[in-house]
């Protein structure tokens, strides 16, 4: 039977848990709301810009499948807080930049903290609540996605403009000030606490959980998913700016506005969609996802085909395209604790990151900034420009841009092929677990 966790012990755990997930993404995107101050300075092409995302990428991912084994392991509790001391510290570093080398940098040590969050909170929720209740938690613990985005353009932006972008950096730290002693507060919970029935400890190597074939599939959707999640988080506020004339400040408003509005309609409806669904079906988690990720295709589309002055009309078909995009978290992150034992989640979300942001994010802003690039100096040779201005720049990233709609069809077509394997590795898992039910009871003394 699950382990009863006092209702105000639960409720303080998840109230820490999603405000440092919110503070997560907060950083990680806030240097997409300083884009332009940043090139400016810096003298940078859009193929520079990418790379900084792609550096934080790089060991984000890397990084991620030790300290997944360790979340596994060890005190979820520590490396959390040890995560959350070095990202932010790196990120208020970049105040300090004199150079592009500086900046990457930074980023690159921002992912080295950032990779101990994903696997230890994710592991914590799921020894939290049972099975048919994990779609919401873990949908609202990915709201800190949209939330934490919306708070980083909202308030980076606007405080560049009128401090510097380096202000911006700095204040984006400070939170943690008071996170990590309320996370040393929070009660860990034991592995497995929340399972319906005993649950066999997963033995073997770590890479075990890679012959479970929906892990393959879902792996597969999450590398095309941050291909469109990091290209839109780099370059939104810029392609606001440059294609609809808006302002540093603006840009990063409108941007908060697409990401909180979108990603909590979006992340909220995936939540309780995702729980109801499972009393009816086992794939059902899986088909919403390829339901949602097929309706963005036209949204997208319309968002980055509509022509230089149509903001208004812009905003709410980029709020849609969003929404559906992050759906994503609700119905997936949930499924993958559907097909593996407690003890292996934190090193099975490490190894599902390692490969979705190596795969996927790691080449959406590098290959959409490089995309621009050769865009715009097309459009300059064929306009007969000795020079590519801000005007042709405007033009090669909104022709970039429509890579977002073709991936997210691709993103539809995999999760729905992970709903034709979904069922047989759910109904293997719990035969497992009755196995080891049956064995137990036989051995107790009559």
């Amino acid at each position: 039977m699950p382990q009863k966790t006092p209702r105000n012990r639960l409720l303080f755990s998840v109230v820490v848990l999603f405000a440092i997930n919110i503070l997560n993404f907060y950083d990680r995107h806030a240097p997409g709301a300083l884009v332009e101050p940043m090139r400016k300075e810096f003298h940078l092409n859009d193929t520079q810009i990418g790379l900084l995302a792609s550096a934080f990428i790089w060991l984000y991912a890397i990084i991620g499948v030790p300290l997944g084994r360790i979340a596994d392991s060890w005190s979820r509790k520590k490396l959390l807080a040890w995560g959350v001391v070095v990202w932010t510290s790196l990120t208020a570093s970049a105040a300090f930049a004199r150079s592009f080398a500086f900046l990457f940098f930074s980023r690159m040590g921002v992912g080295v903290g950032e990779a101990a969050c994903a696997p230890t909170a994710t592991s914590w929720l799921g020894d939290l609540f049972p099975p048919q209740k994990r779609s919401r938690v873990l949908a609202m613990f990915m709201l800190g996605v949209p939330v934490g985005g919306a708070l980083g353009f909202f308030i980076s932006g606007p405080l560049a403009q009128a401090y510097g972008w380096r202000a911006a950096m700095v204040l984006a730290a400070v939170p943690a000030v008071l996170f990590v002693p309320a996370l040393l507060r929070v009660e860990e919970p034991a592995r497995g606490a929340s399972e319906t029935q005993h649950t066999p400890l997963a033995r073997g190597s770590m890479w075990a959980v890679l012959r479970i074939p929906t892990l393959w599939w879902i792996i597969a959707s999450g590398a095309l998913l941050n291909f469109n999640m990091y290209a839109i988080g780099v370059f939104l506020p810029a392609f606001l700016s440059r294609v609809h004339g808006l302002s540093l400040a603006h840009s990063g408003i409108a941007t908060g506005v697409v990401y909180l509005i979108g990603g909590l309609a979006g992340g909220t409806a995936a939540g309780f969609l995702g729980d109801s669904v499972m009393y009816r079906r086992k794939d059902g988690r899986m088909l919403g996802a390829a339901l949602f990720a097929l309706v963005a295709v036209p949204f997208a589309c319309v968002s980055f085909l509509l022509p230089a002055g149509s903001l208004w009309t812009a905003i709410p078909f980029l709020t849609l395209t969003y929404g559906m995009l992050n759906t994503y978290y609700g119905f997936v992150y949930s499924a993958i604790q559907d097909i593996v034992a407690p003890d292996q989640r934190g090193t099975t979300m490490a190894i599902y990151f390692l490969a979705m942001y190596l795969g996927g994010a790691s080449y959406g802003p590098l290959l959409v900034g490089r995309l621009s690039d050769v865009l715009a100096h097309r459009a300059a040779t064929l306009a007969g420009s000795p020079a590519v201005t801000e005007a042709f720049r405007a033009a090669g990233l909104q022709q970039a841009l429509l890579t977002i709609p073709a991936f997210s069809l691709a993103l539809s077509g995999v999760l729905y092929a992970a709903s034709r394997t979904i069922v047989a590795d759910i109904e293997r898992r719990e035969s497992r677990a009755s196995h080891v039910v049956s064995l137990a009871s036989t051995e107790l003394p009559t």
